[in-house]
């Protein structure tokens, strides 16, 4: 039995908001946490919920705890739903795949678990607290490459996403492998994994990393007409690999376009992202 503990939080209702998910796999524990800008309290519950299952795999048997009797009642006792829509469509596809009981824990009552979550959740949406200085600057303003010498080289892996949208007609093309300039979809995922290798000679301050795995994703959705790119890169260093993986992405898109544009230039990159990434001193953030 998987047991998830999940809280959510926010500044405002609507404001800032954040929300966390303890993960009790055996002796496994593990942490998740995110924030998002505009959201409200009863989103980030259900978001906490969701990002916990999605670490499960499907047909595994899982207790879900929250404070939140909108959540837990709502899945337990078929409260109405009059908003959320999206998100509650999402969580029943992952409660559909698993055997999930759900209970109600009440708030601040002691379980480290629940008061765990709690706190991450509130630190993630938190919106008080000075922002970090840039670390990228000396005291004087000066640019500089961040010292990392004394930080622990633990295992690190980032996860990064964009989209390529085009014309139906296009993707066809791509699918059927009858681009003039080749195979599309291979070129662009050779394109990602050397991209990603080659970071700290795009980006100027960014660190030589002993990169470990670099897997490039893409899949045809000719529902909407788009490339989905998906990138994973993993080392075990002193400082994370979110850089190589947007890099990854940005450099695969830009291989699509390039291959693609002799025949249709209105194609356009959209929404290149950090997805999660583990590992460090922040620990594990899935930020959807």
């Amino acid at each position: 039995m998987i047991h998830i503990y999940t809280d959510g939080a926010c500044w405002g209702n609507p404001g800032p908001g954040g929300w966390a998910a303890i993960i009790l796999d055996g002796a496994r524990t593990r942490e998740l946490k995110g924030r998002q800008e505009n959201a409200t309290n009863n989103q980030m519950e259900i978001l906490a919920a969701i990002s916990g299952l999605e670490q499960t795999p499907p047909g595994s048997q899982v207790t879900v705890h929250s404070d939140s009797q909108y959540l837990v009642w709502t899945m337990s006792r078929g409260w109405k739903r009059k908003v959320n829509f999206d998100l509650w469509e999402r969580l029943d596809r992952l409660v559909a795949e698993r055997e999930v009981k759900w209970e109600w824990v009440r708030g601040h009552a002691g379980h480290p678990e629940n008061e765990r979550a709690n706190t991450l959740a509130g630190e993630m949406a938190c919106t008080n607290e000075r922002a970090p200085a840039p670390t990228h600057f000396d005291s004087e303003g000066r640019v500089r490459m961040v010292d990392v010498t004394e930080k622990a080289s633990t295992e690190r892996v980032a996860v990064a996403r964009g989209t390529v949208s085009m014309k139906p007609a296009t993707l066809q093309v791509i699918k059927r492998g009858e681009m003039a300039k080749g195979d599309v979809l291979a070129v662009a995922q050779i394109a990602g994994i050397m991209a990603a290798k080659q970071t700290p000679r795009l980006i100027p301050l960014c660190h030589p990393l002993p990169v470990t795995s670099v897997d490039v994703d893409l899949k045809l959705d000719e529902a909407l007409s788009t490339v989905d790119i998906t990138a994973t890169v993993k080392t075990t260093a002193q400082t994370g690999v979110e850089m190589e993986a947007l890099t990854a992405v940005a450099v695969a898109a830009l291989t699509i376009y390039d291959m693609c544009k002799a025949v249709d230039r209105g194609m356009r990159i959209d929404n290149i992202r950090l997805a999660r990434k583990t590992g460090g001193k922040s620990g594990e953030i899935v930020l959807e």
